[in-house]
């Protein structure tokens, strides 16, 4: 059976909001969470941008079942891997085992803001490949000094670990980053359902291990509200990787998405209450060979509605999956 979970998104909601939204979530029956880690927003409009691990260590306390995931974190700019295991090892002691480390080289969006430039593609994929190895490293205890060709570490030790390891989570892309997840990674993280990113991850040893994909919806008992919404704040997702990862602020976003429709935003994100359309969605990912599908609601002040339907409606039907 397919795990179903919910998306604490920070750009579009507060963190006060985030915590309350994710107990809902858990108290409505998903299996599992994950939260971006954003200092920007894509879009102005959607209006938010809290620190995602500060709201990650008040869900830990605040919930009791619900899994939790960085879905992701770049370890290579805005935070040193150091600093990333430390996080995400003191995380998983107030989560009681239920943490999970997702992974990925990041977007300009975000990590332009400490002033260190922007790297090529491959570049970043390298800085990624050697940050997995230090935080790994510091997962399995004791003190790790290292002087890579992106990272010093300089005696370094995670006082504080949990009695379970970490699991670790790559996003991958295209072919190098699904090497590098085969390799060295617990799990898989995508956003497209594309079967060909897990058979490549497979053949580089990934056969057997979690497979996380995410899907945006945008339920509304009124459909064109929906289609509106989802134009107004998730426009930017029609974009694709190669753009969305190089654009360095929500202006530019809102420039290069000048041109995209209501209907093309709602051919690719289910949008009303048809829960055929929902599941047919989900379907898809699971028939790729996704073993777990985390759910976008867009629309901060959208999310208890949401909820609410997904407890009644939407879950049971996807159950059946």
């Amino acid at each position: 059976m397919v795990r179903i979970g919910y998306t604490m998104m920070t750009e579009q909601t507060g963190p006060r909001e985030l915590v309350r939204d994710v107990v809902a979530a858990e108290k409505a029956g998903f299996d599992f969470s994950v939260t971006s880690d954003h200092y920007f927003p894509w879009l102005q409009e959607q209006g938010h941008a809290p620190y995602a691990w500060a709201v990650l260590g008040a869900a830990a306390q605040a919930t009791e079942r619900i899994g939790l995931m960085t879905y992701v974190t770049c370890p290579t700019t805005r935070y040193h891997p150091a600093v990333v295991a430390q996080k995400a090892a003191t995380l998983q002691i107030l989560a009681e085992g239920r943490f999970r480390l997702g992974l990925g080289s990041g977007e300009n969006l975000n990590e332009h803001v400490v002033g260190a430039g922007w790297p090529a593609a491959h570049v970043r994929l390298e800085m990624l490949e050697e940050a997995v190895e230090i935080i790994g490293a510091l997962f399995d205890g004791g003190d790790v000094s290292r002087h890579g060709s992106h990272f010093d570490v300089e005696n370094a030790r995670l006082w504080d670990l949990p009695e379970a390891r970490v699991p670790i989570g790559v996003a991958v892309s295209g072919p190098a980053s699904c090497a590098l997840a085969g390799r060295s990674a617990d799990l898989v993280i995508a956003t497209e359902a594309k079967s060909d990113l897990l058979d490549a991850f497979d053949r580089h040893g990934g056969t057997g291990k979690p497979r996380v994909g995410q899907l945006p919806v945008c339920y509304d008992p009124d459909r064109d509200a929906a289609v509106a919404r989802a134009h107004e704040q998730f426009r930017w997702s029609v974009g694709g990787w190669k753009v969305n990862s190089e654009l360095p602020g929500p202006a530019s976003f809102a420039q290069a998405t000048e041109l995209v429709r209501p209907e093309d935003v709602a051919s690719a994100i289910p949008c009303g209450q048809d829960v055929e359309e929902f599941t047919d969605a989900v379907r898809a990912y699971s028939e790729a060979g996704f073993t777990e599908i985390a759910l976008v609601q867009v629309g901060g002040e959208h999310q208890q509605s949401f909820i609410s339907w997904a407890e009644k409606t939407l879950l049971p039907a996807l159950r059946e999956l």
